[in-house]
């Protein structure tokens, strides 16, 4: 089965990532320096310093996914932030415009409802 994108939620980390890591390499970065847990089902995007690549990883309940592309003309666009932080926690809609080329500082969101408190049942 290939992975859809449910409730997961996407962190992009802005520092650029050696593409030789596999599974083991991209989960002590995850581990070691974002302080996160790998098996918590979140996306983890990866980028290198020369933003033609990029590698998702991803844990499916029994094992971990990683996606990979690379760019044949042109490149990724890395996330602007103020703060020194490691990592941005993406949505999938944004994830998708990065992945197609989409400039992230030139999308204007409409006001949507949000709720802030799930629905308890």
């Amino acid at each position: 089965m290939f992975w859809t994108p449910g409730n997961q939620k996407f962190y992009f980390y802005r520092h650029p990532t050696d593409m030789r890591k596999s599974f083991n390499g991209l989960c002590g970065i995850v581990t070691g320096i974002l302080k996160e847990d790998p098996l918590d089902g979140s996306v983890y995007i990866f980028v290198n310093k020369r933003r033609n690549l990029i590698k998702l990883l991803l844990w499916d309940s029994d094992g971990f996914w990683i996606f990979y592309k690379r760019l044949e003309k042109g490149t990724f666009q890395i996330p602007e932030l103020s703060d020194k932080s490691s990592t941005i926690e993406f949505s999938y809609e944004e994830l998708m415009m990065l992945i197609k080329g989409i400039d992230l500082k030139t999308i204007k969101r409409r006001t949507r409802y949000k709720r802030k408190y799930p629905l308890v049942g």
